[in-house]
């Protein structure tokens, strides 16, 4: 693991300093560059968390919880990671506004994936409640 975490941060800073020299001949090329490298770190990410996901998904199967809970926990992960580093690519390039569209959808996109839980736990309380 700690050999993964060394070459994803030599690969960031050399995409950085990659990103850096071509900033200042083609601001295109320096923005395709950041986002190649953050496609990268994502996908190994991706395949180096698969284990410790399967790990809770068994953990959570031994509870009397819904299985759709830990999904929803993971996409709400995901949700937050993907938006975190859109905003921060669009603001490397100089566009706030995208940015801050970008943080909206995330924000939106947690509120309408968390409607059924709190439908669950509306109903929960109404039980509880009668």
């Amino acid at each position: 693991m700690t050999g993964d975490t060394v070459s994803a941060a030599a690969l960031c800073i050399i995409g950085a300093v990659t990103a850096v020299l071509l900033k200042q001949y083609c601001r295109e090329q320096a923005v395709l560059s950041t986002i190649s490298v953050c496609v990268m770190v994502t996908a190994a990410v991706l395949y180096s968390i698969a284990p410790a996901v399967e790990k809770l998904e068994y953990l959570f199967s031994q509870t009397n919880l819904d299985n759709e809970y830990l999904r929803s926990l993971l996409k709400a992960v995901g949700i937050c990671y993907m938006t975190g580093i859109a905003a921060d690519i669009c603001r490397d390039s100089g566009e706030q506004a995208l940015a801050s569209a970008a943080e909206l959808w995330g924000r939106i996109s947690l509120v309408l994936l968390t409607l059924p839980m709190i439908d669950s736990l509306l109903a929960l309380i109404t039980g509880v409640i009668s």
